[in-house]
């Protein structure tokens, strides 16, 4: 029997990366130039450590000082770097924000695919659940539990949660609903295949780019509602370098507009990446919305 070159295989490491590059080629420009904000940020979180940066903890100089040479953004109300503070509040919300895209896709996907593919009584309460959930508005939900659990950037992920989990239970369960019925399914189930194994090597596979384009565009969301919960006191607490609660702590001080400004930037420019690159994803994948 003939063997199979590692680079002729149909998932060899050489043919996902010329997949991956195609992808690339595909994108619209702005979907690039989100894709380069992000992964600026990304790089942020890693490497902000290392750069030649003031403690964003620590006093530097007089308080409430204007943008100049030395503060490229000013100082806020206590003497600390601006600039500084939001380079450093990256360390705090990209990672909540990964975190929360993550568990919320993990934990409605693996609901809404379950009682999409079972039906019964699996599907009538998980989508009942989805149902009372998504009936109360996302930030009214995020703030009552928040506020429940106490303050504090955990407790408001847990929150985050909540909230978005069911996005992607409906989403993910109207996708096995019309994957199920292909025929290379239905030949699966006829030849014997265990419910598991056609539903994770059969219909899952077919399910997540929606799921990726969705994810994608909800990160600069998560972003945005963590601030906001930081900003009335239910996120991080002082004296985190967090966007959001640097942004409330500007909101007091309105002719020291340089204190807002900086977080205000970063978040919108994470909210823009993200929005150019789910509406870029979802032409290359979903021919039906070109």
């Amino acid at each position: 029997m003939a063997m199979t070159s590692p680079d002729t295989a149909g998932f060899s490491p050489r043919r996902r990366f010329e997949g991956t590059r195609d992808i690339w080629r595909r994108l619209p420009i702005t979907a690039k130039i989100g894709a380069l904000m992000l992964l600026f940020w990304i790089l942020t979180v890693l490497t902000v450590s290392f750069w030649p940066l003031a403690d964003p903890l620590a006093m530097v100089g007089r308080r409430l000082q204007p943008p100049s040479t030395a503060n490229w953004l000013g100082t806020d109300a206590l003497g600390r770097d601006v600039f500084a503070r939001t380079m450093y509040g990256a360390v705090w919300s990209i990672p909540i924000a990964v975190v929360v895209v993550a568990c919320a896709v993990l934990i409605g996907s693996t609901l809404g695919a379950l009682a999409g593919f079972f039906g019964g009584w699996s599907d009538s309460i998980i989508m009942r659940l989805v149902d009372v959930t998504v009936s109360f508005p996302p930030i009214l939900l995020a703030m009552a539990v928040a506020a429940v659990l106490g303050p504090g950037l955990a407790n408001a992920s847990i929150a985050m949660v909540i909230v978005w989990w069911p996005i992607y239970a409906r989403l993910m369960r109207a996708q096995v609903l019309e994957k199920r019925e292909n025929e290379h399914v239905e030949a699966a189930v006829a030849g014997g295949a265990g419910s598991l194994r056609v539903l994770g090597v059969h219909i899952l596979p077919l399910c997540w780019a929606p799921t990726l384009i969705n994810a994608t565009m909800d990160f600069g969301q998560v972003v945005l509602l963590a601030a906001s919960l930081s900003f009335i006191g239910l996120g991080a607490t002082p004296p985190s370098p967090e966007w959001g609660s640097m942004i409330s702590e500007g909101a007091t001080k309105f002719y020291s507009w340089w204190i807002a400004f900086g977080p205000g930037m970063a978040i919108l420019s994470v909210v823009l990446a993200t929005s150019f690159l789910g509406d870029g994803l979802r032409d290359v994948f979903d021919r039906r919305s070109a």
